[in-house]
């Protein structure tokens, strides 16, 4: 434990506190000394008990008005995190659904690409039947003809 002499309203105190507390105490005793003077200056002198008890409940004040606003703002933080992560099932989802599009999208456009293929060989089967019976018709008629 280590000591600190430190002086409140004109007197000193030796107070104590854990190894490398020491700063952090000088300092929430500054902030008190403050307070006290501040109410003392704005009051007058209302007898010393009395000003402390002000001050106690000043600072329990604002404590408690500080600790409202840190429970707010994990409420706000708490409800940002759920609708980040909504959004982020959103996001996924919609990932899915349109990864599942694009599948869809591209067995169609392989089906019609067969689909056209196999047209493709088929007109030419039958432009190729078509032109070997013009063909033949053309030879029969000119053998017709010579006869």
């Amino acid at each position: 434990m280590a000591n600190v002499s430190i002086k409140f309203n004109g007197k000193e105190f030796l107070l104590s506190c854990e190894d490398g507390q020491e700063e952090h105490l000088e300092e929430l005793l500054i902030q008190i000394n403050k307070k006290f003077n501040i109410l003392k200056n704005d009051l007058g002198n209302l007898g010393e008990n009395k000003l402390l008890l002000i001050t106690a409940v000043k600072v329990m004040d604002e404590y408690y008005e500080t600790s409202k606003k840190v429970e707010q703002k994990k409420l706000e933080l708490k409800e940002l995190s759920n609708k980040f992560r909504e959004l982020k099932s959103l996001i996924f989802e919609y990932r899915d659904r349109k990864e599942q599009e694009i599948k869809e999208l591209s067995n169609n456009h392989n089906k019609i690409k067969d689909e056209i293929e196999r047209n493709k060989k088929n007109y030419e089967k039958l432009i190729e039947e078509t032109t070997n019976e013009i063909s033949n018709f053309v030879e029969k008629v000119n053998l017709e003809n010579l006869s």
